[in-house]
């Protein structure tokens, strides 16, 4: 299933509204290169924010090198990604999008992680900080098995 968003990506957005867009193409594509090229070199990645199990001390991943490994970390070991955003704000350089992103994880499980992504982008339309507020406990709730991949 593509994305799904209740703005139309064709018409003009806020940059940030079209950065988080562009890196949720780039995610459901496994797109690793196209999404790291969407960062600024001293970008910040926290997904979730907070401390977890992705990030033990909570500070986030700091720079392409560790937003690479989030990846491999991550995303990389997702073998399909569904975003539904059911709302999206744009204030300034940032934007907060509601939504849903399910992942369809080896062996046939499916965990849908409802959150709120905020993205804020410099003037080149980078990406400065990706911040994802979601609980691991509440995404695992979800999880279920649906058959293989």
């Amino acid at each position: 299933m593509p994305v799904t968003v209740p703005w139309d990506p064709e018409a003009e957005q806020p940059a940030a509204r079209q950065a988080a867009w562009r890196s949720m193409q780039a995610v459901t594509k496994g797109a690793k290169e196209d999404w790291l090229a969407l960062f600024a070199p001293d970008a910040v990645v926290e997904d979730p924010v907070g401390v977890s199990g992705f990030d033990p001390e909570g500070k986030g991943h700091y720079g392409h090198e560790a937003i690479a490994a989030f990846w491999d970390m991550t995303i990389a070991n997702v073998e399909r990604f569904e975003f539904v955003i059911r709302d999206s704000h744009a204030a300034g350089e940032e934007v907060a999008n509601v939504g849903t992103i399910t992942t369809f994880l080896p062996g046939g499980y499916r965990v849908d992680t409802d959150g709120v992504f905020v993205y804020r982008v410099g003037e080149d339309g980078l990406i400065r900080s990706m911040r994802a507020f979601w609980e691991v406990e509440r995404a695992m709730a979800t999880a279920r098995q649906v058959g293989e991949g």
